[in-house]
């Protein structure tokens, strides 16, 4: 056979395997990365003898530094900035402060228990440094984990990384080179992040100027320009200065993503396609090259120094960096457990090896062989149980608390003071100053601003609550501001009071959802609670009458004398929605219209400035006699 083609059908076998293999993840919701590393081991020497990754030669090398830059390029356009400011101090700690703490805790686990030499030791630390960028994005839209956490875990998956990589060749220059000296190591470190962040920087400016301006091209003709330019600008770096390539990608990326480019969905797409497939082949290419035998070689010692870096030094880093964050126990606790390696942990750990061999240095086979250890038991123990510890924890994102409501009126003060009294944040939205004087006599606090801009939903922080509600008495501005902050900001619940039929509104695919009941007349309901003409009243649904009180509820809704506006559900306070399904056991809080004469409620001491007191009302506990004698039937018949 000749070598072109034998170099031909393992590229073949190595994309078909990939791709199948994250088919097969994706239908049985697995890490892909699992699944990659098993069919990688499998195809490779060790198992059945297909692939033989050693014999692309170099061009193993050149395929890992392609695909490692458009992976990470793929992972800065995933960071947005306003996102990453909310967390940014423990972001950067994590960084900085977390490195330095990885890089001690894991040389001195894998020196005193792995038994391997200080500078080894250090070495393996170092290539560990990173988390996986490729691991935490898709697992975190598996478990669909609270968004504080979830933003916290990307961008210390794609800060760290070009950091990792780059202390990794330093710690590596310094052992090839013995005689350099500790201030002209960590001079190079600081110099390839200066040099690879300034090509990043104005590489990603030049991308964005060309997507924006360059009228001529066509879309798929862009897509290709920004793939070029990024190879263009990652080998750039290389030249000026050797290894500052990996943060000239994730700086483009960050800049390209920062920068309002039209049409920029489609373009992540398509590096998103581009990474999946990288990260395939990678993954394959290199597990096949990892030789088993070096990896049961390392006995108990290097078993027990990956224990240590999951159970100890991870803890000790997320607790220091996180000290003084609003982050609760159980958001930490997460942090602490999540922090899978990747691609570019076994892609660094897999060139070392080469290099440490070809200048004759021992331990090039064992440092891959670790961190391939470590990558196999942080992403199957870490990634498998990750969904579960998320439920444990209570942290998903629908089970954020708290809302961001706008309009202040009567409604939506009655509403917010039930989030207030469970201990929930909530923060209001208006234009109308006349509304705030009933808001902050409740202790609610009131942005007086327009929740089109952005940055004002942002210093409302919605980031972080679980619910969204546009209910001013505008029923399109509603739907607008509605659907502008599920696109934007992707809360848990987004919910508005529209018309029924509102102008591109009854989309299957909107994230929109219509609070409380079709047709609901905001403005009627409002002058209702301002006149005193409403009861406040709960009901529980049991099982015994769960049908009839669910009719007769219906028909008073129907009738238009009762609005349903919230509906507490284990232990749980949400704002009814229009198509809200109920279920034994919930709560529910409704308003029902009182047609007393004013004169007459004034006359029995009720008064408009009284606050609406709770109550199980009699019109709705006490079902019809009809459907009363129908329950007696059906228990005499059923006994």
């Amino acid at each position: 056979m000749e070598p072109s083609f034998d170099i031909t059908l393992q590229m073949v076998i190595v994309v078909l395997a990939g791709i199948s293999a994250q088919v097969l993840a994706a239908y049985l919701k697995l890490p892909s990365i699992v699944l990659l590393l098993l069919l990688g081991i499998l195809l490779g020497p060790d198992g059945i003898g297909i692939l033989h990754p050693h014999g692309l030669g170099t061009g193993l090398e050149v395929i890992v530094a392609l695909a490692t830059a458009i992976i990470l390029f793929e992972g800065g356009l995933k960071l947005d900035l306003r996102e990453l400011g909310r967390v940014s101090v423990s972001l950067q700690l994590l960084v900085t402060l977390g490195t330095l703490i990885t890089l001690v805790g894991g040389s001195m686990a894998a020196h005193w228990l792995g038994e391997f030499p200080w500078n080894i030791a250090f070495l393996y630390a170092s290539i560990v440094v990173v988390t996986g960028p490729t691991v935490i994005g898709p697992l975190l839209k598996q478990i669909n984990v609270d968004r504080q956490v979830a933003t916290l875990l990307e961008g210390e998956g794609v800060l760290i990384d070009p950091v990792g990589a780059i202390l990794a060749y330093v710690v590596l220059d310094t052992i090839l080179n013995s005689d350099t000296e500790p201030v002209d190591a960590i001079m190079g470190l600081l110099m390839r992040l200066a040099v690879g962040g300034a090509i990043g920087g104005a590489g990603g400016y030049l991308m964005s100027w060309i997507f924006k301006r360059a009228q001529v091209l066509s879309f798929e003709l862009k897509n290709l320009v920004v793939l070029a330019m990024l190879w263009g600008l990652f080998t750039l770096a290389q030249v000026i200065r050797s290894e500052s390539g990996v943060m000239t990608t994730v700086v483009a990326g960050v800049v390209f993503a920062n920068s309002s480019v039209p049409e920029e969905r489609l373009l992540r797409s398509f590096k998103n396609q581009l990474t999946i497939l990288s990260v395939s082949v990678l993954f394959i290419l290199l597990a096949a090259d990892l030789s088993i035998a070096s990896v049961l070689a390392l006995g108990w010692g290097s078993l027990f120094t990956v224990l240590v870096l999951m159970f100890v030094v991870r803890p000790i880093n997320i607790l220091l960096c996180t000290w003084q964050s609003n982050l609760n126990w159980r958001q930490k606790l997460f942090l602490c457990w999540i922090a899978p390696r990747g691609i570019v942990s076994a892609s660094v750990a897999s060139l070392f090896a080469i290099s440490l061999t070809q200048r004759g240095i021992n331990g090039g086979d064992a440092i891959k062989a670790l961190v391939f250890l470590t990558i196999i038991m942080t992403v199957v123990c870490q990634g498998l149980t990750a969904g579960w510890v998320v439920k444990l924890l209570r942290i998903t994102s629908q089970d954020a608390t708290g809302a961001v409501i706008v309009g202040c009126n009567p409604l939506s003060l009655l509403i917010a003071r039930f989030f207030q009294e469970r201990g929930e944040s909530v923060v209001m939205i208006d234009t109308d100053p006349e509304c705030f004087a009933q808001a902050e006599a409740q202790n609610l606090r009131v942005i007086a601003s327009s929740a089109l801009d952005g940055e004002v939903l942002e210093e409302a922080g919605i980031a972080s609550v679980g619910t969204f509600l546009a209910m001013t008495n505008n029923g399109e501005v509603n739907y607008v501001l509605a659907q502008r902050a599920a696109e934007e900001f992707s809360p848990p619940r987004v919910l508005a009071v529209f018309p029924r039929d509102p102008q591109a509104g009854n989309s299957t695919h909107s994230k929109v959802e219509q609070a409380f009941v079709s047709d609901f007349t905001i403005k009627t309901w409002n002058e209702y609670v301002n006149d005193g003409r409403v009861k406040l009243g709960t009901t529980t649904l049991n099982e015994k009458e769960f049908v009839h009180q669910q009719e007769h509820i219906q028909e008073k809704i129907k009738a238009g004398l009762l609005v349903p506006l919230l509906v507490e559900r284990e232990e749980r306070l949400r704002i009814m929605a229009a198509n809200q399904e109920w279920e034994i056991g919930d709560r529910l809080i409704y308003i029902l219209y009182d047609s007393r004469p004013n004169l007459l409620k004034r006359l029995s001491g009720a008064s408009q400035s009284t606050p609406l007191a709770l109550e199980q009302l009699p019109e709705i506990e006490d079902l019809p006699v009809a459907k009363l004698s129908q329950l007696s039937i059906s228990d005499a018949t059923s006994n």
